[in-house]
């Protein structure tokens, strides 16, 4: 190997070197375990849930084990659909940030809708909720939530 051989393999392995190479194993997602809690204009906890997030591809979210922590008129056990969706961004060092929807859909009473719309920063999610239906309580409810991941 000539001179100029060994001077661009020195530089090559400083570069991998200088680098790293590693990974971390910490992704920024929020697919994981989360606990709800809503409440109303009066700091009152009107609802609250546990679920767990599984981020797929683009801005879909499968949401799966929504179970509400106590009985309601609204969202009977078991007797209702999820979706959500997010717009998120972050690092290999585990931070993230960005934007989630989900909305609950009764299934047995038909007809009520309770949304969420929050902004991510790493292990909480924020915002506000309403809860719009045709069940007697159900309808024209609001306030703010927070999540946090278990």
């Amino acid at each position: 190997m000539n001179k100029f051989g060994i001077a661009i393999a020195t530089v090559l392995i400083s570069l991998l070197i200088g680098c790293g190479g590693g990974s971390s194993s910490t992704e920024a997602n929020i697919t994981g375990n989360w606990n709800a809690n809503l409440t109303d204009s009066n700091g009152q906890t009107v609802y609250g849930f546990g679920t767990s997030f599984t981020e797929t591809s683009g801005t879909n979210v499968t949401v799966v084990n929504l179970t509400f922590s106590s009985q309601n008129n609204c969202f009977t056990a078991g007797n209702y659909t999820e979706t959500a969706s997010a717009s998120l961004s972050g690092d290999f060092n585990g931070n993230v940030s960005g934007s989630l929807n989900l909305t609950v859909n009764s299934t047995n009473p038909t007809g009520n809708t309770l949304t969420l719309m929050g902004t991510v920063k790493n292990n909480t999610i924020s915002g506000t909720w309403s809860l719009n239906g045709t069940t007697s309580g159900c309808t024209n409810d609001s306030g703010s939530f927070t999540m946090s991941r278990s």
